[in-house]
């Protein structure tokens, strides 16, 4: 954080997220958001939905208003706009089982990721946003900053493809988190 003289005061928290779509998807980007991260609608009428996960009063709001044009056709992934919302869970056992879950719901992912820094699986509402729900690979900031630093990094980018189903058998016949946590080498990639 830079001083105040040099730099804009930074927040304390990332607050909240307001997602607008077409009121004819409202009903099912609330299901998408609230199943997705185990929250509860905190409230909600005709066309604004506030849902937590935590003892924030909101994390995500969903408006359904009328005039909202929808994405236009084509690949999701070359749009401008938000790319993605990542949240973090404590433990690839916890990222596993939340990924069960939202299956067992009929929510599944369109890509499952070991970025380095992070292993990742996200999933698309159905206005095509994306969320990313990850864990850290390192324990400590500087050593994902470390690796970010690296030759692999400059190589690869974006990541190797992962199986959730993989990780979760290698998890379940008593492999450590910390050996599943470990970037394949992959060879170069810049893109998904």
């Amino acid at each position: 954080m830079g001083s105040q003289a040099d730099s804009v005061f930074s927040p304390k928290a990332l607050c909240h997220v307001v997602i607008r779509t077409v009121p004819e998807k409202f009903r099912s980007m609330i299901h998408f958001w609230k199943t997705s991260l185990g929250g509860q609608i905190v409230w909600k009428n005709d066309f604004l939905c506030f849902i937590t996960y935590d003892d924030e009063h909101h994390r995500i709001a969903i408006i359904g208003r009328q005039g909202t044009r929808p994405h236009p056709p084509g690949d999701v992934y070359m749009r401008s706009g938000l790319a993605h919302i990542a949240f973090g869970y404590a433990s690839l056992h916890d990222l596993l089982t939340a990924y069960q879950q939202r299956k067992k719901a009929g929510i599944y992912p369109v890509w499952s990721v070991n970025h380095g820094p992070t292993t990742s699986i996200y999933y698309e509402d159905p206005d095509g946003n994306e969320l990313e729900t990850q864990i850290d690979n390192f324990d400590d900031p500087n050593d994902a900053t470390k690796f970010m630093n690296s030759p692999q990094w400059v190589e690869n980018p974006v990541g190797a493809d992962i199986d959730p189903e993989n990780l979760l058998q290698r998890l379940e016949s008593g492999e450590s988190e910390t050996s599943l946590k470990i970037r394949q080498s992959v060879g170069p990639r810049t893109r998904r």
